[in-house]
């Protein structure tokens, strides 16, 4: 069976079932003191974020390349799974912290070359720590040799082409929202190579709902009420999940599952690969889904209701969501993917969806709680629709998305080695 068949095979993935059973995870090891992956998810997230405007799609992407590499680097040495990109020239005493230090520092400064002044005192204070000898140089050569492949086999793979943002106007079709009207920073991501599967145009959703639709009408209906900046139906609860979900401590979230299962550094670079490849393959996936099909956004059609065509939905010229509407095509929805890649891929990772976890947004000030990942992932294709800027069937078709990379990944990567 080819790739692309393959993964057509796992293409029917209900939404909001758990993801299909994995492989029990190993029993957890005491996580070292300094666990050298989990310090350079933080530089990582650091760097990412002192880089200039947040833009989501971006930072996943980047976020894969850097912790794909830590994954080869790592695994490298212990040669516990099969390698994502190459099996590192190694021996078993090289050392792992070095291996993760510089495969994440060489990666980090080639994406970020701006941040170099700050990263290279990090790196250079992460290697004094390691005494010095064999085992530091052999797991630095490690930690080159994966960078280095990560780089080169990225290389052409389409950040930064050149796209164009289609701007629309017939009822439907998207156009710049207000407050500020932007158009998407980065419209290429929905040409990006995939991490891991063989073709993201296979992963197409079925489209948004047609205009007028029973189903539209109810999406319109729903997203009009509920998500309005003034609602009167919203819940305090549902207003805070919207806006943490807009602003989800999502690698901190994933630090503390690898801290608290006590996950060496071993585990946690295959965690954090695994996490980071899925979620940058479903909002790649995502955004060309969003390229296909450039449907509007909620504060459009509700402002211009009364050109769609639906005598069933009224217009309100001053109709205004709870968040900020982004500023990219509406369906499907790319917060959806992300999570559900995220929440499918812990699963699997873990052996089971009965996982607690909870976050502190640094903007709500809030803790969100959750005693499974199933819980979390509904939650958040409510919290977008909560958020006045998703219909629900563009988050419904995200969270489809994000399975199915997660579904194609479990079946294909990070294999155990017999």
């Amino acid at each position: 069976m080819t790739a692309a068949a393959a993964l057509a095979s796992l293409l029917v993935v209900p939404v909001g079932r758990g993801a299909d059973p994995a492989v029990a995870a190993e029993p957890p090891q005491r996580a070292a003191a300094g666990n050298a992956v989990i310090d350079w998810n933080l530089v990582t997230e650091q760097t990412i974020l002192a880089s200039g405007p947040f833009v989501p799609h971006v930072a996943l992407i980047n976020r894969a390349m850097v912790h794909g590499a830590v994954y080869d680097a790592v695994n490298g040495i212990t040669r516990t799974h099969q390698p994502y990109l190459l099996q590192v020239d190694s021996s078993s005493g090289d050392s792992i912290a070095a291996a993760a230090a510089t495969a994440a520092y060489r990666m980090l400064a080639h994406l970020f070359p701006g941040q170099v002044g700050v990263l290279q005192p990090k790196y250079d204070a992460a290697l004094a720590a390691i005494p010095d000898g064999p085992a530091e140089l052999g797991g630095i050569a490690d930690g080159e040799q994966a960078a280095a492949a990560m780089i080169a086999a990225r290389t052409g793979d389409g950040r930064g082409a050149p796209t164009q943002v289609v701007i629309g106007t017939a009822p439907g079709q998207w156009r710049p929202t207000p407050p500020s009207f932007l158009l998407d920073p980065a419209p290429w991501a929905a040409k990006v190579k995939p991490f891991l599967v063989p073709d993201v145009t296979a992963l197409r959703s079925a489209g948004p709902n047609p205009l007028t639709s029973d189903d539209y009408t109810e999406d319109f209906d729903e997203v009009k009420s509920v998500g309005s900046r003034t609602s009167t139906t919203r819940t305090a609860d549902q207003t805070d999940a919207a806006k943490w979900w807009a602003a989800v401590p999502q690698e901190a979230m994933l630090r503390s599952l690898a801290t608290g299962h006590g996950l060496s550094a071993d585990d946690s670079a295959r965690l954090f690969a695994k996490v980071a490849l899925a979620t940058a393959d479903a909002v790649i996936a995502c955004h060309s889904d969003k390229a296909h099909w450039t449907s509007w956004r909620p504060i459009t059609a509700v402002r211009e209701a009364d050109t769609d065509g639906n005598p069933d939905t009224a217009a309100d010229p001053n109709w205004t969501p709870l968040l900020d509407t982004p500023p990219w095509y509406e369906h499907s929805s790319g917060h959806s993917c992300n999570i559900s890649a995220w929440t499918h891929s812990l699963h699997d990772f873990f052996g089971t969806d009965k996982v607690a976890f909870s976050g502190q947004s640094p903007v709500t000030g809030t803790t969100r709680s959750f005693s499974t990942f199933t819980q979390a992932r509904k939650e958040l294709v409510g919290a977008r629709v909560w958020g006045g800027i998703h219909f629900r069937t563009a988050d419904v078709a995200g969270a489809n998305i994000g399975a199915k990379v997660a579904k194609y990944a479990r079946h294909h990567w990070f294999q155990p080695v017999d």
